[in-house]
């Protein structure tokens, strides 16, 4: 037995695609708009295409970056960027051009494929480098409404714009030989964190960890092949959490959309009779207030993370036809690895007991190894009483190698024999499943008592005029901090309630220490376009209203 020796052959999610090309060559791979359409075996042979265009601008495990929305080049290049040998590092098209240009001159990005409706804003970030940093070129992703039309030649593209994406996929080689890893613990994507709490960071994944986390979330979410994909999530957001190369294991259908909206998203649902779907809160929550739905052809699956649903937004939600799924994961740990796993017997619950089950974040998926809420102070695991709070830690294969460039970053956040410390507050209930509290740095710590900024949102959103809620700490001379409440409100409420009236409507729902002192009403919350609320920017306006000394009886 000492004598026999592992066969290197390192996994990578990117072997998704040529077996697609096989078992599922004849289906549809992806469709956009009315114009696009490709099979699995197209699909394979432009990425294998575009690959070969790639490899001969860049070295083996340099950083080719994208910015681009959901859109058919999008999925493609989460395929022929590594396939290439390149690092795929994608950026959100919502960040200002100082970001963009941080990250790029971050990752040392070599190449960068941009969307059309993003060139002025990458342009702008190039113009931000220091001189001495060389500029990465560019290659336009037109629309398919765009047909393949030639960069401009103005003074600011020229030597920069070097090529359009449809150019480089047709003067590509079919029949190039893909760079596998040398190993599956070689670096694959680049991600950079949000930065809703700090200022990002660029967390490395290897091809086993995303190899992993894709095959986990199908198995967890019992994907079925030939399934319909709705891309509501940005793919630009941890891999659009690893479902672009799982679509491929599974040979599912890739329904692209470039644009969030309310309608068009109902009406792609009935038109290719959506099966699955990620979404965010935000999203979750436009479905839901939509003043006209249309009945679902069928049930539609959707998987969400980030805050926990609200019970409303959850049961509006299944009235619908959509069954809703709650999971949780961080850009560290690229994608979903803790899931609500539903039991059977849980179905002859009353609807309100079965949405409070659901808004539990869950249990650790099969592709990891395990999940612990600890004291931050001990180390030790809380006693699972769904009560004692503590930061939830994580271990297994889908966590990053690390921060890109940040040893000090790393260390803090992998520790103890490599558990990750996620930063998130939550408790462990007795039946095992774990259910989140709120950020670390969104606790609010009030004459000496923490209280969770979940739990004051999850009552304003049980409000019928309550469209976004965000509590957020405000700074008190008499508590030291006191719960301030910022609301956008449904378009077709009347009348408008009045700060008096939220408040005195939480104070019958929560103890007294929890009842907002504040509360700023606006028309829309600030978020990331993953839909995540930017709370420092509530924050800071939070600060800005002032300390002023709220004596409120504290029953």
């Amino acid at each position: 037995m000492d004598q026999l020796k592992p066969i290197p052959a390192p996994q990578t999610p990117l072997n998704f695609l040529q077996r697609a090309a096989i078992v599922y060559g004849d289906c549809p791979s992806v469709i956009y708009n009315s114009t696009t359409t490709y099979t699995w075996s197209q699909t394979h042979r432009r990425c294998l295409q575009l690959a070969s265009s790639i490899s001969s601008l860049i070295r083996r495990s340099q950083v080719v970056s994208v910015v681009a929305p959901n859109v058919p080049a999008m999925l493609e290049l989460h395929f022929a960027v590594p396939m290439s040998g390149a690092i795929l590092n994608n950026i959100n098209t919502r960040l200002d051009a100082q970001t963009v240009s941080v990250l790029l001159r971050h990752s040392e990005s070599k190449l960068v494929f941009v969307d059309f409706l993003s060139v002025n804003l990458v342009l702008q970030a190039l113009s931000l480098f220091p001189s001495h940093i060389p500029k990465p070129p560019l290659v336009l992703v037109a629309d398919d409404t765009q047909g393949l039309a030639e960069p401009s030649e103005s003074s600011s593209t020229v030597g920069l714009i070097v090529d359009t994406y449809e150019n480089m996929v047709a003067k590509g080689d079919p029949g190039f030989v893909w760079v596998r890893p040398e190993s599956e613990w070689d670096p694959m994507v680049l991600n950079y964190t949000s930065g809703t709490t700090s200022a990002p960071k660029g967390a490395v994944h290897c091809h086993r960890a995303l190899f992993i986390v894709s095959l986990a979330s199908l198995i967890d979410w019992s994907v079925p092949n030939n399934c319909v994909y709705l891309w509501t999530l940005p793919m630009f957001h941890a891999n659009g959490w690893c479902f672009p190369w799982a679509m491929a294991a599974v040979g599912g259908t890739n329904i692209c959309l470039r644009k969030l909206d309310g309608p068009i998203i109902y009406d792609l649902i009935q038109r290719h009779r959506v099966t699955h779907m990620c979404a965010a809160p935000v999203v979750l929550n436009m479905l839901v207030n939509h003043p006209k739905p249309a009945p679902l052809p069928n049930p539609v699956s959707i998987l969400t993370g980030g805050a926990p649903p609200p019970s409303r937004v959850l049961l509006r939600a299944e009235s619908l036809g959509f069954v809703v799924s709650h999971g949780y994961g961080l850009t560290e740990t690229a994608g979903v690895i803790v899931t609500c796993a539903w039991k059977p017997e849980w179905n002859k619950l009353p609807a309100t007991e079965k949405a409070r089950l659901k808004a539990r974040q869950g249990v650790r998926t099969v592709g990891m190894s395990e999940v612990d809420v600890v004291d931050p102070r001990s180390g030790l695991s809380v006693k699972r009483n769904g009560l004692d709070t503590g930061e939830i830690v994580v271990r297994g294969g889908c966590v990053m190698l690390g921060y890109l460039k940040d040893p000090e970053a790393t260390s803090k956040s992998l520790k103890q024999n490599e558990w990750f410390y996620t930063g998130d507050v939550g408790v462990m209930h007795p039946d095992g499943y774990l259910e989140i509290k709120d950020r670390s740095k969104d606790v609010i710590i009030s004459g000496g008592e923490n209280l969770s900024s979940v739990e004051v949102e999850s009552v304003l959103y049980t409000n019928a005029a309550v469209n976004e809620a965000a509590v957020v700490a405000k700074p008190d001379e008499f508590w030291g901090e006191t719960p301030c409440a910022f609301i956008s409100l449904k378009a077709d409420v009347t009348p408008r309630p009045t700060e008096k009236e939220i408040i005195e409507f939480c104070r019958g729902k929560l103890p007294g220490f929890m009842v907002p002192k504040t509360v700023v009403f606006k028309d829309e919350l600030p978020k990331t376009s993953t839909g995540k609320i930017q709370k420092f920017e509530l924050r800071e306006i939070a600060r800005r209203i002032g300390s002023t000394s709220t004596r409120t009886s504290r029953l």
